[in-house]
């Protein structure tokens, strides 16, 4: 079951964190994997573990903001290996400079969030549904962010938000091409950005505190991303469309709200303490 043997999923964003979970696990499953993303170096270093496990891979240095490179991925998957069946919008996140308060936010920060985690995955969704002749399986990671606050980026929650009604919408005027559309939207998951210095489980006690709102007792990890995408693209799934997966662990707390509270209040208020009654 869950077999993906003669299949070709496409991830961008697929070189690092949840995106190489998903590359990973595609392969192990038996897909072709096209990798893309715009540093070459952990593209290659994927493309590697794939080769080792026996897969055939595609490394493409591309960026998903460029319609030029959407469009050349799609040309170079279909060369390499015939037919896309699979494709996963990874690629996406907010960038430190663009973190803040909504009061403060400008529009250039809402710009630089939204385009590339609302805008330019629907468009390379559009793409790949042009190319999909056959149908396919089409796969939004999106954020639990996005029906949750998001105090900081919430733009980002905003733009997450979004790709989830428009899956639901692509799925119904999809469907009579074969095409299906769903998104995973995941919880705290472990990556290096964020045990990074300064991110959200960069100390033990932060982690901990994590830990504690998951009812399975842990935090996610990109092999738990990777393995839902492998079912979402496999023909078992054949009869899922339009749908929201959350992958939480079961935690029904804001995803980081116990981690981050206190610095968000700390910044609003300008350290100052609330004088209360």
């Amino acid at each position: 079951m869950f077999s993906l043997t003669g299949k070709t999923a496409v991830v961008t964003g697929g070189g690092r964190g949840i995106g190489k979970g998903i590359s990973l696990c595609m392969a192990k499953a038996g897909a072709n994997v096209v990798v893309a993303g715009r540093s070459l170096e952990p593209l290659n270093a994927v493309a590697d573990e794939i080769k080792k496990m026996g897969g055939k891979v595609l490394a493409l240095q591309a960026d998903v903001t460029k319609p030029d490179d959407i469009q050349r991925i799609i040309a170079e998957a279909a060369r390499r290996f015939g037919y896309i069946n699979c494709w996963v919008n990874n690629a996406g996140s907010a960038d430190p400079k663009d973190v803040g308060p909504l009061i403060d936010l400008r529009p250039d920060q809402w710009d630089r969030v939204v385009d590339l985690n609302m805008k330019w995955t629907f468009f390379a969704a559009q793409a790949a549904a042009r190319g999909m002749t056959k149908g396919g399986s089409i796969i939004n990671i999106t954020s639990r962010s996005g029906s949750q606050p998001n105090p900081m980026t919430g733009q980002y929650g905003a733009a997450k938000a979004a790709v989830e009604n428009l899956t639901a919408t692509m799925a119904v005027e999809w469907g009579h091409l074969g095409i299906r559309v769903n998104a995973l939207a995941p919880g705290v998951v472990v990556t290096e950005t964020f045990t990074a210095l300064g991110g959200m489980l960069s100390k033990p006690s932060r982690i901990q505190r994590q830990i504690e709102t998951v009812p399975l007792r842990r935090l996610g990890t990109p092999e738990d991303v990777g393995n839902a995408c492998v079912f979402l693209a496999s023909d078992e799934a054949a009869w899922i469309t339009g749908e929201v997966i959350q992958l939480t662990g079961g935690s029904r707390i804001p995803v980081g709200l116990l981690t981050y509270l206190h610095n968000v209040n700390e910044r609003l208020t300008g350290g100052q303490k609330n004088p209360g009654p």
